[in-house]
């Protein structure tokens, strides 16, 4: 994903928002490193709570690739752990709010070193929201 599909998204879902938005978003490593700070320019500008985690970190060191979305957004929450922060994100959540989670989409792996572990977003939110009301 890139800066321009973090604000389109952001700004495409901010007029069916009555609350907050809360995004979570990460960048993937071995990418272009200079839209990084970008992408987090895009989320602070355009939504209310800001979770920075893992996305695809690869053979990159995954805290460096969160310090430099940081630096365009150092108010916002870093939990590397991405199941953890989609966690927080969801704990976070009151009546009006929308949670958007960005960057993996239809992706069923995140790729760490050369290694691709399962991990789907859609199921983390399910889980979350399972955990958080005590069904599982």
């Amino acid at each position: 994903h890139t800066p321009d599909a973090i604000e389109t998204a952001l700004k495409a879902l901010r007029p069916h928002v009555m609350g907050r938005i809360v995004v979570v978003f990460g960048a993937g490593g071995d990418r272009d490193r200079t839209k990084r700070p970008l992408m987090g320019a895009a989320a602070k500008a355009h939504a209310d709570v800001l979770y920075v985690t893992d996305d695809n970190p690869r053979t990159e060191d995954p805290a460096s690739i969160r310090r430099a979305i940081l630096q365009a957004c150092p108010e916002a929450h870093e939990v590397g752990d991405r199941a953890e922060a989609i966690l927080r994100a969801v704990d976070t959540l009151l009546p009006g709010d929308a949670l958007l989670i960005a960057g993996k989409g239809h992706e069923s792996g995140q790729i760490v070193g050369t290694d691709i572990y399962p991990f789907d977003d859609v199921e983390q939110a399910s889980v979350a929201v399972a955990a958080l009301d005590g069904v599982i």
